[in-house]
């Protein structure tokens, strides 16, 4: 079982994460270069940045994209987990749900209190946007379980009331001023949603259909 989910999730992960990655690089990479020179200008660095070396661009893609399979394959295993903890049938399509839900908490309720930021962009203290975005995703998270999964009115009023809950206490800007313009912020926010989506989505779909593969091969060579 254990080598299965491993074998799954993995799979799924590599594959959903190099879509993932094409797809931040001709969306969000290009917003995050123009908000650095706009900061750089904010901090006098533009000699700096004129400077770098060459292939400075080739490695921000190659780490960027690695670090997008390893969250790929993160979010497929947990949904996986997640799937077989709660005694779900493992298919693409539940499990695209499943991803579908996991972006509604972390990234869809988080980006209410927490939009997603260039670098320049006004910020609120690192620990406590930390701590307010765990707690958001993990109370939205048990209210949608108690809602789509639990059938006992007392427990879809709780759900609700979790998901709810963390938006009474959202983070505060300690410095408001921020260095980039509001039209390229709002491209970023609207991108980064979707490439989140995407990459949620696609995660659940491809470790549900490698779960199901994996599961037929080892039924037909028993």
């Amino acid at each position: 079982m254990i080598a299965r989910l491993l074998a799954a999730g993995l799979i799924a992960g590599i594959v959903a994460g190099l879509a993932v990655a094409g797809l931040q690089h001709v969306t969000t990479t290009p917003l995050i270069l123009a908000a650095e020179v706009y900061e750089a200008a904010q901090h006098a660095h533009d000699a700096a940045e004129a400077t770098a070396p060459a292939f400075e661009g080739l490695r921000r893609t190659v780490a960027t994209s690695l670090a997008t399979v390893a969250v790929s394959a993160g979010y497929a295993l947990i949904l996986l987990a997640g799937m077989l903890f709660s005694g779900e049938s493992i298919g693409p399509r539940r499990a695209a749900l499943w991803g579908a839900c996991a972006f509604a908490a972390t990234g869809l309720a988080t980006s209410l209190g927490l939009a997603p930021q260039l670098p320049g962009a006004a910020e609120t203290d690192l620990a406590g946007r930390q701590i307010w975005w765990l707690a958001t995703a993990a109370s939205t998270g048990a209210g949608l379980f108690a809602l789509l999964r639990l059938d006992a009115p007392a427990a879809k009023i709780f759900g609700a009331a979790l998901i709810v809950a963390p938006h009474f206490f959202w983070p505060t800007a300690a410095t408001p001023e921020s260095t980039v313009p509001a039209e390229l912020a709002a491209r970023f926010a609207a991108a980064s949603l979707t490439v989140q989506a995407a990459s949620w989505v696609l995660a659940g779909a491809l470790a549900g259909l490698s779960w199901r593969l994996i599961s037929r091969d080892e039924t037909e060579a028993a």
